[in-house]
């Protein structure tokens, strides 16, 4: 009885030591991020470049650790059919979130960024139901208004509002929207189910690759003008390797909890970067309106994300139920034949 009690409290130790691996990692990696792309020591005001040496950097440690030490395994099943119309539309939205989103923050605050993020649940849902994914309600059209609102909210109580900025963050968030719908037709259509390494795998070369093609044209010119492939190659290191970190560190938490533990520490996460992005950079300036819009938007995303967990609850059970009774014929039909 000790013994088992000592597993489960070791276990338990080990599942919030995850979460908390978790929600340090994707706090810090978006303030390293903004560090880098800001700083004037770093001087490194190239996002799409940024975001490239990302890509590279994960596609080459894939690469690394699941074909020359083996410590992963590659999920089988992908076709060149899936490759080409699921995999390459992810590849490229994911290039697209991460280029926008990264170059935001040359224009507005970190807090400000991640309080227009909350908006996220509002873009899947419009594409889910344009995509036939989602249906619409008046619950869900309730709960996607006090989101809008909120986001209202927390940018009219912005004080150095730049809509550059506002334009790429949403562009960002457009993008993300895109890709996580096509992870549901990959699953839900194709029926193919990767872990995260798998979809690090097959994803990373083929945003690398999007990502590639603009950087040549956009910020390739300007690096050499200003002579700027002096780069501090540690620091950039260590920030590709926060990154991938931070996506393993996700397979972790969903592997030891569950999706909704995933969500609320991402729920947390956002109220972390909030309130100490505050502290770290002198143009992040928060207001009470701010932050009152930004609670209406964040109990919004709660919202969605309960009604989504129930949705997912009721149709495993469903599932199972239907397992069940399959079994039950099964058995049956074997008795009937002895």
């Amino acid at each position: 009885m000790a013994d088992q009690e000592r597993r489960m409290l070791k276990e338990e130790v080990i599942t919030y030591a995850y979460i908390l691996l978790y929600i340090a990692l994707s706090s810090g990696q978006i303030f390293f991020n903004k560090w880098v792309l800001s700083s004037k020591e770093i001087n490194f005001p190239y996002p799409l470049g940024l975001t490239l040496l990302h890509m590279v950097f994960s596609s080459v440690l894939c690469f690394v650790l699941t074909k020359v030490f083996k410590m992963f395994k590659v999920e089988a099943g992908m076709t060149p059919e899936i490759y080409t119309t699921s995999v390459i539309p992810i590849g490229a939205t994911f290039a697209m979130t991460l280029w926008l989103g990264n170059t935001a923050y040359l224009y507005i605050s970190v807090a400000f960024a991640q309080m227009l993020k909350a908006i996220m649940p509002v873009a899947v849902f419009i594409l889910g139901v344009a995509a036939g994914l989602e249906v619409m309600s008046c619950r869900m059209l309730l709960i996607m208004s006090v989101i809008s609102f909120g986001v209202l909210v927390a940018s009219y109580g912005e004080m150095n509002i730049s809509w550059i900025g506002v334009v790429y963050q949403m562009g960002g968030v457009v993008g993300e929207a895109l890709r996580l719908i096509f992870m549901e037709i990959l699953v839900k259509k194709k029926g193919l189910k990767l872990n995260p390494i798998s979809v690090m795998y097959y994803v990373s070369p083929c945003s690398a690759i999007c990502l590639f093609v603009p950087w040549i044209f956009l910020e390739k010119p300007k690096m050499e003008a200003h002579g700027t492939w002096n780069l501090q190659a540690l620091i950039l290191t260590l920030n590709s390797l926060c990154t991938f970190a931070l996506n393993l560190s996700v397979f972790l938490v969903i592997s030891h909890t569950s999706a909704l533990t995933i969500r609320v520490a991402g729920v947390v996460k956002d109220w972390v970067v909030v309130l100490v992005s505050a502290l770290l950079f002198a143009d992040t300036k928060l207001t009470i309106i701010n932050l009152f819009g930004y609670g209406i938007a964040i109990a919004g995303v709660a919202a969605y994300n309960n009604s989504k967990l129930k949705k997912e609850a009721s149709r495993s059970s469903t599932n199972d139920s239907l397992d069940v009774q399959s079994l039950t014929k099964e058995a049956s039909s074997s008795t009937s034949d002895r």
